[in-house]
């Protein structure tokens, strides 16, 4: 059922959450809270307060999961594929696993969802069919990618055809000159 993807590739994005920290960079930040947190509580240990060491205990661990939680992130992506046919969607979980979504490009729409307050939602909106993409991006990100994506789209379907014989500069043809003064 899904349209046939086949033909010439029109516009590719691929959209990668930004990921700042490497591995490397994980076990140094995570040392460093560490660190610094055990500076906290020993201080105080030392004034003999010592209900906050729990707190400090469950912020620190808070801190460390959310910091884990956000680098399994970083092998999830998703593409966007255009074609004369059909816009393919490709995505990758952070798992690994990929899923793939087809939609015809003969009334395909570039959609920008806002709502009030929140960063607005892009949507490919086809005959009652609505797929978002690029969840991760920001605002300015999502209106860039909508743009692209909308002029992809006018480009596909408003095609320039070069016609030799329509050219001023083809051979064999010669405009009348008026009289030059």
């Amino acid at each position: 059922m899904d349209p046939d993807p086949s033909g010439e590739l029109l516009f590719e994005a691929a959209i990668i959450p930004h990921r700042s920290l490497s591995p490397r960079g994980l076990r140094i930040l995570t040392l460093a809270i560490l660190f610094l947190c055990s500076l906290t509580v020993l201080r105080f240990v030392l004034i003999r307060a010592w209900p906050v060491i729990g707190f400090s205990v469950v912020e620190i661990g808070v801190a460390i999961w959310l910091l884990r939680l956000n680098a399994r992130q970083t092998r999830a992506s998703e593409l966007v594929l255009l074609y004369d046919a059909a816009l393919r969607i490709v995505r990758t979980s952070r798992l690994g696993q990929r899923t793939e979504v087809a939609l015809p490009t003969a009334w395909l729409s570039v959609l920008l969802e806002e709502p009030a307050g929140r960063v607005p939602r892009l949507l490919l909106v086809n005959r009652g069919v609505r797929e978002e993409i690029a969840a991760e991006l920001g605002e300015v990100e999502k209106r860039d990618l909508a743009a692209a994506l909308r002029d992809a789209l006018h480009r596909m379907r408003s095609p320039v055809f070069d016609n030799p014989q329509l050219r001023d500069e083809a051979p064999g043809l010669r405009r009348p000159r008026g009289p030059s003064t």
